[in-house]
Protein backbone atom coordinates (compact mmCIF):
# COMPACT_ATOMS: atom_id res chain seq x y z
CA UNK A 1 0.00 0.00 0.00
CA UNK A 2 1.40 3.32 -1.09
CA UNK A 3 2.23 5.60 2.06
CA UNK A 4 -0.05 8.57 0.54
CA UNK A 5 -2.98 5.95 0.73
CA UNK A 6 -2.43 4.87 4.48
CA UNK A 7 -4.34 6.86 6.84
CA UNK A 8 -3.27 6.75 10.68
CA UNK A 9 -5.08 7.84 13.64
CA UNK A 10 -2.97 8.91 16.58
CA UNK A 11 -4.62 8.81 19.91
CA UNK A 12 -3.25 10.23 22.30
CA UNK A 13 -4.44 13.22 25.45
CA UNK A 14 -0.79 15.09 25.35
CA UNK A 15 -1.15 18.32 22.87
CA UNK A 16 2.74 18.20 22.38
CA UNK A 17 3.21 14.20 21.41
CA UNK A 18 -0.11 14.32 18.99
CA UNK A 19 1.50 17.61 17.34
CA UNK A 20 4.34 15.87 17.30
CA UNK A 21 3.71 12.60 15.66
CA UNK A 22 1.18 14.21 13.23
CA UNK A 23 3.90 16.67 11.89
CA UNK A 24 6.40 13.68 11.56
CA UNK A 25 4.24 11.10 9.95
CA UNK A 26 2.91 14.06 7.23
CA UNK A 27 6.16 14.95 5.75
CA UNK A 28 7.01 11.03 5.65
CA UNK A 29 3.68 11.05 3.03
CA UNK A 30 1.18 9.44 5.19
CA UNK A 31 -2.23 11.20 6.40
CA UNK A 32 -2.66 11.28 9.30
CA UNK A 33 -6.23 12.33 12.08
CA UNK A 34 -6.16 13.02 15.54
CA UNK A 35 -7.77 11.97 18.73
CA UNK A 36 -7.56 13.29 22.15
CA UNK A 37 -9.26 10.97 24.21
CA UNK A 38 -11.32 7.28 23.08
CA UNK A 39 -14.91 9.09 22.82
CA UNK A 40 -13.30 11.33 19.92
CA UNK A 41 -11.37 8.11 18.95
CA UNK A 42 -14.40 6.03 17.93
CA UNK A 43 -16.25 9.12 16.53
CA UNK A 44 -13.82 9.43 13.89
CA UNK A 45 -13.24 5.09 13.45
CA UNK A 46 -17.21 5.49 12.77
CA UNK A 47 -16.52 7.79 9.95
CA UNK A 48 -12.84 7.46 8.70
CA UNK A 49 -11.35 3.72 7.31
CA UNK A 50 -8.48 3.68 9.41
CA UNK A 51 -5.24 1.46 8.50
CA UNK A 52 -3.53 2.16 11.59
CA UNK A 53 -4.51 3.46 14.85
CA UNK A 54 -1.25 4.49 17.64
CA UNK A 55 -2.82 4.37 20.53
CA UNK A 56 -2.08 6.12 24.21
CA UNK A 57 -2.53 3.54 26.90
CA UNK A 58 -3.04 5.98 29.82
CA UNK A 59 -5.72 8.26 28.98
CA UNK A 60 -8.10 9.85 31.21
CA UNK A 61 -12.33 7.67 30.45
CA UNK A 62 -11.38 4.65 28.33
CA UNK A 63 -7.70 3.56 28.24
CA UNK A 64 -6.23 2.62 25.32
CA UNK A 65 -6.15 -0.87 26.68
CA UNK A 66 -9.87 -0.98 26.87
CA UNK A 67 -10.09 0.91 23.45
CA UNK A 68 -7.86 -2.16 21.85
CA UNK A 69 -10.16 -5.00 23.37
CA UNK A 70 -13.08 -2.93 22.23
CA UNK A 71 -12.22 -2.20 18.42
CA UNK A 72 -10.97 -5.99 18.24
CA UNK A 73 -14.21 -7.30 18.53
CA UNK A 74 -15.13 -5.19 15.91
CA UNK A 75 -12.85 -4.30 13.06
CA UNK A 76 -9.26 -5.54 11.90
CA UNK A 77 -7.28 -2.57 12.39
CA UNK A 78 -3.41 -2.67 13.19
CA UNK A 79 -3.21 -0.90 16.65
CA UNK A 80 0.39 0.20 18.06
CA UNK A 81 0.00 0.93 21.62
CA UNK A 82 1.87 4.07 23.04
CA UNK A 83 2.83 4.17 27.03
CA UNK A 84 5.38 5.35 29.63
CA UNK A 85 5.00 2.02 31.39
CA UNK A 86 7.99 -0.24 29.87
CA UNK A 87 7.25 -3.63 32.03
CA UNK A 88 7.53 -7.04 29.76
CA UNK A 89 3.65 -7.68 31.74
CA UNK A 90 2.33 -4.47 30.58
CA UNK A 91 3.37 -5.29 26.65
CA UNK A 92 2.26 -8.90 27.17
CA UNK A 93 -1.03 -7.51 28.58
CA UNK A 94 -1.54 -5.39 25.31
CA UNK A 95 -0.84 -8.15 23.09
CA UNK A 96 -3.08 -9.97 24.55
CA UNK A 97 -5.77 -7.82 23.68
CA UNK A 98 -4.87 -7.89 20.29
CA UNK A 99 -2.41 -5.38 20.11
CA UNK A 100 -0.20 -5.23 16.84
CA UNK A 101 3.00 -3.56 18.16
CA UNK A 102 4.24 -1.81 21.45
CA UNK A 103 6.11 1.14 21.99
CA UNK A 104 7.50 2.78 25.23
CA UNK A 105 7.80 6.47 26.20
CA UNK A 106 10.17 8.01 25.63
CA UNK A 107 10.29 7.06 22.15
CA UNK A 108 12.35 7.62 18.59
CA UNK A 109 9.95 8.46 16.09
CA UNK A 110 12.01 7.21 13.80
CA UNK A 111 11.51 3.66 15.73
CA UNK A 112 8.02 4.11 15.04
CA UNK A 113 8.52 4.82 11.72
CA UNK A 114 10.13 1.51 11.46
CA UNK A 115 7.06 -0.43 13.34
CA UNK A 116 4.23 1.73 11.06
CA UNK A 117 6.68 0.30 7.63
CA UNK A 118 6.54 -3.47 9.32
CA UNK A 119 2.63 -3.42 9.93
CA UNK A 120 2.44 -2.18 5.93
CA UNK A 121 4.68 -4.94 4.79
CA UNK A 122 3.01 -7.52 6.79
CA UNK A 123 -0.13 -6.18 5.72
CA UNK A 124 0.50 -5.95 2.39
CA UNK A 125 1.75 -9.93 2.25
CA UNK A 126 -1.52 -10.20 3.98
CA UNK A 127 -3.50 -9.03 1.29
CA UNK A 128 -1.81 -11.22 -1.29
CA UNK A 129 -2.44 -14.38 0.06
CA UNK A 130 -5.96 -13.30 -0.49
CA UNK A 131 -7.32 -14.10 -4.33
CA UNK A 132 -4.70 -12.21 -6.36
CA UNK A 133 -5.73 -11.89 -10.24
CA UNK A 134 -3.21 -12.04 -13.04
CA UNK A 135 -5.12 -11.96 -16.24
CA UNK A 136 -7.33 -14.66 -16.04
CA UNK A 137 -5.52 -16.47 -13.43
CA UNK A 138 -6.40 -16.44 -10.38
CA UNK A 139 -3.92 -16.75 -7.48
CA UNK A 140 -4.78 -17.68 -3.72
CA UNK A 141 -1.38 -17.72 -2.67
CA UNK A 142 -2.92 -19.36 1.08
CA UNK A 143 -4.30 -22.37 -0.44
CA UNK A 144 -1.18 -22.44 -2.74
CA UNK A 145 -3.53 -22.51 -6.18
CA UNK A 146 -3.88 -21.00 -9.55
CA UNK A 147 -7.01 -21.42 -11.28
CA UNK A 148 -7.09 -20.89 -15.07
CA UNK A 149 -9.72 -21.30 -17.05
CA UNK A 150 -11.09 -23.34 -14.52
CA UNK A 151 -8.10 -25.26 -14.31
CA UNK A 152 -6.76 -25.66 -10.74
CA UNK A 153 -2.95 -26.18 -10.40
CA UNK A 154 -1.02 -26.44 -7.00
CA UNK A 155 1.82 -24.88 -6.58
CA UNK A 156 4.82 -25.43 -4.21
CA UNK A 157 6.60 -22.95 -1.70
CA UNK A 158 9.63 -22.21 -3.91
CA UNK A 159 6.88 -20.95 -6.48
CA UNK A 160 4.51 -18.77 -3.81
CA UNK A 161 7.57 -17.51 -2.41
CA UNK A 162 9.00 -15.71 -5.43
CA UNK A 163 4.72 -15.17 -6.52
CA UNK A 164 4.58 -12.90 -3.54
CA UNK A 165 7.85 -11.11 -3.99
CA UNK A 166 6.86 -10.47 -7.49
CA UNK A 167 3.00 -9.58 -7.21
CA UNK A 168 4.57 -6.63 -4.39
CA UNK A 169 7.02 -5.05 -6.42
CA UNK A 170 5.06 -5.72 -10.11
CA UNK A 171 7.56 -4.36 -13.20
CA UNK A 172 10.62 -4.61 -11.37
CA UNK A 173 13.59 -6.57 -12.85
CA UNK A 174 14.36 -9.61 -10.68
CA UNK A 175 17.78 -11.14 -11.63
CA UNK A 176 18.17 -15.38 -11.67
CA UNK A 177 20.32 -14.71 -8.50
CA UNK A 178 17.43 -12.72 -6.62
CA UNK A 179 15.25 -15.11 -7.72
CA UNK A 180 17.80 -18.46 -6.74
CA UNK A 181 18.01 -16.50 -3.09
CA UNK A 182 13.74 -16.41 -2.76
CA UNK A 183 13.33 -19.81 -4.23
CA UNK A 184 16.28 -21.42 -2.44
CA UNK A 185 17.29 -22.92 -5.54
CA UNK A 186 20.94 -22.19 -6.69
CA UNK A 187 21.23 -23.62 -9.94
CA UNK A 188 20.37 -21.07 -13.16
CA UNK A 189 18.46 -24.07 -15.10
CA UNK A 190 16.07 -24.85 -12.01
CA UNK A 191 15.00 -21.18 -11.93
CA UNK A 192 14.37 -21.58 -15.46
CA UNK A 193 12.55 -24.82 -15.30
CA UNK A 194 10.10 -22.83 -12.45
CA UNK A 195 9.52 -19.48 -14.21
CA UNK A 196 8.71 -22.16 -17.13
CA UNK A 197 6.20 -24.03 -14.56
CA UNK A 198 4.44 -20.47 -13.72
CA UNK A 199 3.75 -19.73 -16.86
CA UNK A 200 1.65 -22.92 -17.65
CA UNK A 201 -0.39 -22.14 -14.93
CA UNK A 202 -0.59 -18.06 -14.85
CA UNK A 203 -0.10 -17.41 -18.77
CA UNK A 204 -3.42 -17.99 -21.23
CA UNK A 205 -0.40 -18.63 -24.10
CA UNK A 206 2.88 -19.49 -21.78
CA UNK A 207 5.25 -19.52 -25.29
CA UNK A 208 3.96 -16.10 -25.95
CA UNK A 209 3.85 -14.49 -21.94
CA UNK A 210 2.04 -11.48 -21.26
CA UNK A 211 2.76 -11.23 -17.81
CA UNK A 212 5.67 -13.06 -16.45
CA UNK A 213 8.46 -11.93 -19.48
CA UNK A 214 11.88 -12.52 -19.92
CA UNK A 215 14.20 -9.86 -19.81
CA UNK A 216 17.21 -10.70 -21.84
CA UNK A 217 20.26 -10.42 -19.93
CA UNK A 218 18.75 -9.15 -16.89
CA UNK A 219 15.94 -11.77 -15.48
CA UNK A 220 12.61 -12.06 -15.18
CA UNK A 221 9.35 -9.54 -14.43
CA UNK A 222 6.07 -9.27 -13.53
CA UNK A 223 3.35 -7.43 -15.13
CA UNK A 224 0.29 -7.05 -13.53
CA UNK A 225 -2.96 -5.94 -15.73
Amino acid sequence: MEKNRFHILVVDDDDKIRDLLKQFLSEKGFIISTANNSIEAKKKIDIFNFNLIILDVMMPGQTGYELTEELKQKKDIPVILLTAKGEVENRIHGLQLGADDYLGKPFDPQELLLRINNIIKNNDNRNLLEVTKIGEAELNLSKMTIKLREKIEKINLSEKNVLMKMLSSPGKIFSRSEIGKISNISKERSIDVMITRLRKKIEANPKNPKFLQTIRGSGYVLWIQ
